[in-house]
């Protein structure tokens, strides 16, 4: 068995594990303990979610990123069956951006959607994965569809920075970064919450692609064997 995957599998359980802990936790400050905000009021709330939602998204896609070019470089199976695992979760994460950004946006800006710079290349990205995702589903060469994939997952990336700093590069209606170099722009009563539950997001983002990772790599071995199986039958 390849060591990666034997390493996902004695970790999975305890990044599930903290991944639940740091969430509950997380909730029960966001919900219970932590003040409305002066402005928003409880309409905040929604923010401990969309906020980790959209962070993670970004880090999902990081994560493709790095392990397309990973791929090109040492043609590793087990490591495109990581890349497409992050592309998928990226997706859930994504579209829960999307879900709770919309959710929030219609009490905030009285707008379930706006083609604000920063919603409009969060699309793109979600697109661009869903792109990703299709050009797997329709290729039957394994190799050409992990070449195309990380060639596709490459290009796709100069959409991170553009969603990241959209905010800042142009005049939008979304609120600009909170952590900048301008200093924070958000109380600590506010802070402290969503950075638990940021982490907490981030363990659950990792313990479902080591999950999901394995299950593709069964899958193919499986497979094989039955290529395997199928080619001693016809001898």
């Amino acid at each position: 068995m390849h060591k990666l995957i034997k390493w996902m599998r004695r970790l999975e359980g305890w990044f599930g594990l903290a991944a639940g802990i740091f969430l509950i936790v997380g909730l029960y400050m966001a919900l219970v303990t932590s003040p409305p905000d002066y402005y928003q009021g409880e309409v905040v709330r929604i923010m401990y979610i969309h906020v980790p939602f959209a962070q993670t998204s970004l880090l999902a896609y990081l994560v493709l990123f790095i392990g397309s070019l990973w791929y090109l470089w040492k043609k590793d199976p087990v490591v495109d069956n990581l890349n497409h695992a992050a592309a998928g979760v990226g997706a859930f994460f994504t579209i829960g951006e999307l879900l709770t950004g919309s959710i929030w946006g219609k009490p905030a800006w009285n707008t379930w959607w706006t083609w604000d710079a920063r919603l409009t290349s969060a699309l793109v990205l979600l697109l661009i994965l869903m792109a990703y995702l299709m050009l797997r589903m329709f290729m039957d060469d394994h190799v050409k569809e992990a070449r195309y994939a990380a060639i596709v997952a490459i290009i796709g990336f100069v959409d991170l920075p553009i969603v990241y700093f959209s905010v800042e590069w142009w005049r939008t209606i979304h609120q600009p970064l909170s952590v900048s170099q301008r200093g924070l722009a958000i109380s600590q009563e506010i802070l402290i919450p969503l950075i638990v539950m940021t982490i907490g997001f981030y363990l659950l983002f990792t313990y479902m692609v080591m999950v999901r990772t394995r299950m593709l790599y069964l899958g193919h071995l499986l497979e094989a064997k039955k290529g395997r199986l199928l080619s001693q039958a016809h001898l």
